[in-house]
């Protein structure tokens, strides 16, 4: 849980907010959220989510065995090396590279010719 504490403490702080202003707009006390980022106390998983929320921030559950996979997609800045594609999907890495390789393709041939 502290990793979760430490990335709240780290984005009020990129926020430039006080420890007030923040509970103030998490609507708990002060002491809470100073005791929390102390690691003083173990809040409610309903205390951290209102603190993200107060950040711009949510908080996810994944099942343990995602986690890889959803760590690397971050990574990737949503994409993922090599998806299907689909109506709905974004084109992944290796789709846009190839794409932009068939017009540098198109144009070495021209100049074959």
């Amino acid at each position: 849980m502290s990793n979760v504490i430490d990335e709240l403490e780290t984005a009020r702080k990129a926020a430039g907010l006080t420890h007030e202003a923040l509970a103030q707009r998490a609507g708990v006390s002060r002491m809470t959220v100073q005791r929390t980022e102390a690691g003083k106390i173990d809040p409610r998983l309903s205390t951290l989510s209102a603190l993200a929320r107060s950040l711009g921030m949510d908080l996810m559950l994944v099942p343990k065995s995602l986690r890889p996979d959803l760590d690397d997609f971050v990574r990737s800045g949503g994409r993922f090396l090599g998806q299907p594609s689909g109506i709905c999907a974004p084109a992944s890495l290796v789709d846009e590279l190839l794409q932009a390789e068939i017009p540098a393709a198109k144009a070495k041939a021209k100049v074959k010719s």
